[in-house]
This record gives structure tokens, C-alpha cells and sequence, in this order.
């Protein structure tokens, strides 16, 4: 029967060519198809690439990023390096788009063309039967829409899940991430893991909030299209603290009484995708990570158990959605590690990950789902095997 299957392996080694030493050694006798390298954005990428690549057999393939953390089934962690060694019945294809700042397009397009190429079909050809993609964009570049529409131009219908290259540092000025393609590492870059195959697979996401049935209306925006300059008629960030019943000081995203516990999402038919707001302005604005279209309703929602939702996600909807699960790749968002530290329920929420079938993952600068750009969610790829 067909399956994917994953082996994960962690050090805390600092030095990158003992590092590698150290993730090759716990790899052991396993030959895997493609290697997934999440590591800490303080190590030096370069060298750990190259030591890593230079471990690999030739025609293992190796993708990556920098984290705002790293991820495996004994939960959280910062300052490592995670390794993913993915083998079982699959190929995959590996496309770089550059340039995101100049051409997000260009780039998403140019990164699904590549990837198609290296298995043999047409981008258009590409079905979700046996196609899904996995995204790894420069987080910081905030382009996620705009790539999405060039990966998705030539076919609409392809699946697509991921996350941003992150960083653990909070000043913005000093924000930065990368990816890795093979021997690349490079910024203002997304890539594309094209994986083709029989295996039962999904692209998932989980958030932990519930709607409340209220809307609220974005009834002017700017020209980024990313700051609400006005919610119901009303100025933003004022409109938004009296449906909450807090101060405007309150709302920034990760206090304990603002938009962390009330986002606002998409409502698709009876699905939810969070797009929660990021953080108030000096000028009564609210700056949004995503686009918003002015007249656009938004779905209020309330926080819920933070730790069982995402204990049910992996016991229930995974293997609901492929059956045996025996791979899966986490990408988590970095605003919901931030708000279970101001809640104190990050040991509870990092305990989660022990109900994850075998998985490697990051903490990430927002996530991707299909044409989706969401924040506060976990996305997933997850692979099974037929009964």
C-alpha cells in the first residue's frame, strides 16, 4: 500500500558541521527522498546547509527555513535545529521563485513551474488527487496573497499549505528569514515541495476559536489595503475596543483582552479562516497582516481551549482526513505561540504535539492554506497509508 513516512531527528549542537554530524547520526541507515531542515534563524544557515547537503545522498533532495521555533512530538523548542527524513511512495519537485519584494507573482508562478517541470507535468496537469504543494515563503516580505495568486494562476484547483521563514526576534527592524532550496539559501524568496503520489494525503488547518454569529464591517481602508482605517462607519481601532469592551491600549495582538481572544475571520461557505487583526495605530487605524476589501464583512470570534483544540485536532481530524497518519509537517503560527506565553498556557499547548502522528515543524510568520493568507492557525501537511 502506498504511504509516506517521516523520521524526525533534533540537535541542540551549536557548531554547524557537528550538527549535522549529530542529525545524520540519529538519521541512521534511513535513505530519504527529501530532507526538511528547520532550524533557529541564530544559526548560520550557509554552513549548516552545506554541512547537512554534504552528508545527503546525492539524490536526496533538502528544502528549509529559519524559524521563530522548531517543532517535533516532544513540542516546542528554540535555538534548534529539527530535520525531517521524508521517504515512502512519492517524487517530488522543488521550484524557487525570487524577487518576492519586486514581483510576488513572478515569483510564485516562476517557483510552481519549476517544481512541475522536475516531475514531468504541466502546471495545469496537476490534479489534487495526487498533487499538493508545500509553501515556504520570506515571511517578512509580506506577499502571501500575491504569490499565491501567480502558484495558483495556472491551475486553480492545486492544494497548496505552509507557512513564512521566521525569526525569534521581535524588533522589526531587525527581522529577517530565509529559505533553503538544495544548496540555496536565500531571502525575498518563496518555494514550492511539488510532492506527487498514491498515499492518502491532506492539506489541513486548525485554529482554536468558535464563531459568535456577530460581523463586523470594513468600511474604509488605505492604499496598502492592510490597514482598517474605519469598522462600521466608525474609526477603526475605537470601534473595535467597544465591541470588545476593553481600551484601544488593550487590543494589540497577544494581550490577554484584544484581538488574540476576539479575531476576525473569513466565513467561505461554513468555514472560518482567521484574519485576525495585528495591532492598533497612533492614528486610530488597525494594521491588518493580510488584505482587506473595503465593504468586506468579518466573522467575530471567541477563544476556546487552546491546548484540547489543538490535543483534537490530532486525535480526531487527522486521522479522520488520511486514515494511518504517518508523516506530517507542522507550520505554526508564531502569534499563537506569543499569546499561550501571555496566557501561561504555553506547556500545555507545546504538550499538544505529543498526540502528533511522527511530524517535523516550525513556528512560522503566517500561514498559507490553498488561496488563503491566515494567521493565528497551525497548518498541516499530512500524509497516511491505505488500510
Amino acid at each position: 500500500m502506498p504511504t509516506v513516512n517521516v523520521q524526525s531527528c533534533r540537535t541542540e549542537v551549536q557548531d554547524p558541521e557537528a550538527a549535522a554530524e549529530d542529525l545524520l547520526r540519529q538519521l541512521g541507515s534511513n535513505k530519504p527522498k527529501l530532507v526538511t531542515l528547520f532550524a533557529s534563524r541564530r544559526r548560520d544557515h550557509a554552513a549548516l546547509n552545506r554541512a547537512v547537503r554534504e552528508r545527503l545522498p546525492k539524490d536526496a533532495r533538502l528544502v528549509g527555513a529559519s524559524t521563530g521555533g522548531e517543532i517535533d512530538r516532544d513540542g516546542m523548542h528554540e535555538g534548534s535545529v529539527v530535520l525531517g527524513g521524508f521517504s515512502g511512495d512519492f517524487d517530488v519537485g522543488l521550484g524557487l521563485g525570487r524577487g518576492l519584494s519586486t514581483d510576488a507573482m513572478g515569483a510564485g508562478l516562476a517557483a510552481v513551474q519549476r517544481a512541475a517541470s522536475e516531475l514531468g507535468v504541466r502546471p495545469a496537469d496537476l490534479t489534487s488527487r495526487r498533487h499538493v504543494g508545500m509553501v515556504i515563503d520570506d515571511g517578512f516580505q509580506y506577499k502571501k496573497e500575491e504569490f499565491l495568486l501567480g502558484m495558483l494562476e495556472p491551475n486553480p484547483g492545486l492544494l497548496l499549505v505552509g507557512g513564512g521563514a521566521s525569526d525569534t526576534e521581535q524588533d522589526p527592524s531587525k527581522q529577517s528569514s530565509v529559505v533553503h532550496v538544495d544548496g540555496e539559501v536565500v531571502s525575498d524568496a518563496v518555494l514550492i515541495a511539488l510532492f506527487q503520489t498514491e498515499a492518502p494525503f491532506a492539506a489541513m488547518r486548525s485554529h482554536w476559536y468558535v464563531p459568535t454569529g456577530e460581523t463586523l464591517r470594513i468600511t474604509k481602508v488605505d492604499a496598502t489595503c492592510k490597514r482598517a482605517l474605519e469598522i462600521d462607519g466608525k474609526p477603526a481601532a475605537k470601534r473595535y475596543a467597544e465591541i470588545l469592551g476593553v481600551e484601544v491600549d488593550d487590543l494589540e495582538f497577544g494581550k490577554p483582552r484584544g484581538f488574540a481572544t476576539r479575531p476576525t475571520a473569513l466565513r467561505v461557505g461554513r468555514e472560518y479562516f482567521i484574519r485576525a487583526p495585528w495591532k492598533p495605530l497612533d492614528d486610530g487605524s488597525i494594521l491588518f497582516a493580510n488584505l482587506l476589501d473595503e465593504g468586506c464583512d468579518l466573522e467575530l470570534m471567541k477563544l476556546s481551549d487552546m491546548a484540547l483544540a489543538t490535543r483534537r485536532f490530532f486525535d480526531e481530524e487527522v486521522p479522520r482526513r488520511v486514515g494511518k497518519p504517518q508523516a506530517c509537517v507542522l507550520f505554526h503560527c508564531s502569534g499563537r505561540k506569543w499569546f499561550s506565553d501571555a496566557s501561561g498556557t504555553t506547556g500545555a499547548v507545546a504538550d499538544a504535539f505529543h498526540h502528533a502522528p511522527p511530524c517535523v515543524g516550525m513556528n512560522v510568520h503566517f500561514e498559507t492554506y490553498c488561496g488563503f493568507h491566515i494567521n493565528t492557525t497551525l497548518t498541516a501537511l499530512a500524509f497516511g497509508a491505505r488500510a
